[in-house]
């Protein structure tokens, strides 16, 4: 037996929809499942504007467009997070200013965002790492004051809140992920929220090549032309068909997370208590959304030995991330500052397997293991 990191939910049902959107004569972008997408997450989380992307990674790049982002221009973000947020902006030429986490979330500290404000930050960035919300109120703020655009890697927080907000909702722009690792999967995919007025036709431009083309459709104009930067940024329709197969379930798929992570954490519990390891910690003002389970244990020794040996008890385990600060990329691009809790996490932290169809006495197996490893 071999217990994966991830196993893809994918019920023979979800090739229906699929096939319904290619016998309906076409699955370009932007076709009848992409609408139903669009419109579930906008009255389900009551969204003001959401534009299905082929990735999170589009999402953030067409954020960094709707920010407008000009060389020199100077954007703060977690070094503790996914390369594709930094990507987002270093192509249109910003210069990344990474920011430490706190010491027990691994979310950026709005305390060390404040110290890092110059005359030319334009954006802040945060990632709500495993759907563990950041201070959103401090960070909101934070913007207010200094007239920035807040940028909310959620690729994570699908169904998590701040205060009862749900994420995505808070910052200027949202970004959400429906890769195979996600909650809600469609192989590839993501998901633009756009949070202002101001913004929503712009952003449509942008994801229809810097045509006015939905608008065209939409029968408001009577030809589509070039008329901003762009790029084919939405998906194909049978991606959202498949996407749309698990907005069906979205109820059952969270609820069945959710219990999975419970599990986890009430398993694992004993261990803290003894001082072998740490589990998520829970803000106050945070959610739960069944993302993924992950452990920090005291030091990166005792991490690489644990995957090792539950890798030869077929337990997938993995860890993330490297930081970005000290990677090859931005290596001479980095001011230099040491960024000890971001080190910190990345060298003691684990994810532990975490699938929908992940069972009970596996969770178990898993704890089992862990167990057998520290005592």
């Amino acid at each position: 037996m071999f217990l994966p990191f991830n196993k893809p939910y994918l019920p023979w049902s979800s090739c229906k929809n699929m096939i319904l959107g290619a016998l309906s004569g076409t699955i370009a972008g932007n076709g009848k499942y992409t609408k139903k997408c669009h419109r579930f997450f906008e009255q389900r989380f009551g969204f003001m504007k959401v534009l299905m992307t082929t990735s999170c990674s589009d999402a953030l790049e067409m954020a960094s467009l709707l920010c407008r982002i000009e060389p020199g221009d100077e954007v703060i973000m977690p070094s503790f997070t996914f390369m594709s947020a930094a990507n987002a902006f270093l192509m249109r030429g910003a210069r990344i200013i990474f920011a430490d986490t706190l010491s027990e979330v691994p979310n950026i500290d709005p305390d060390e965002i404040e110290k890092l404000i110059t005359p030319k930050t334009k954006v802040i960035v945060v990632a709500h790492y495993s759907g563990i919300a950041c201070n959103m109120d401090m960070i909101m703020k934070l913007a207010a004051d200094h007239m920035l655009f807040v940028v909310e890697d959620a690729a994570h927080a699908v169904d998590s809140c701040f205060r009862g907000r749900p994420l995505g909702s808070i910052g200027h722009f949202g970004a959400f992920s429906f890769h195979e690792t996600k909650n809600i999967i469609s192989g590839e995919g993501g998901l633009l929220i756009v949070n202002s007025k101001d913004h929503e036709k712009r952003a449509e431009i942008l994801w229809e090549k810097g045509t006015n083309r939905a608008a065209f459709y939409r029968g408001e104009i009577d030809k589509y032309q070039w008329i901003d930067v762009g790029s084919s940024f939405l998906p194909s329709d049978a991606v959202a068909a498949l996407l749309y197969s698990q907005l069906s379930r979205f109820d059952k798929i969270q609820r069945r997370r959710k219990k999975i992570w419970w599990s986890y954490c009430e398993l694992l519990k004993p261990l803290e208590e003894c001082g072998y390891l740490k589990r998520p910690v829970i803000p106050e003002f945070s959610t739960v959304n069944g993302s993924s389970f992950y452990i920090t244990v005291e030091s990166g020794l005792i991490r690489d030995k644990l995957l090792h040996s539950l890798k030869e008890h077929g337990i997938g385990a993995v860890f993330h991330y490297l930081p970005l600060h000290s990677s090859p990329c931005f290596l001479d691009k980095h001011d230099g500052r040491a960024l000890p809790n971001t080190d910190r996490f990345s060298s003691t932290i684990l994810r532990l397997p975490f699938y929908y169809s992940l069972k009970k006495s596996q969770i178990k197996y898993i704890a089992d293991q862990i167990t057998r490893f520290f005592t």
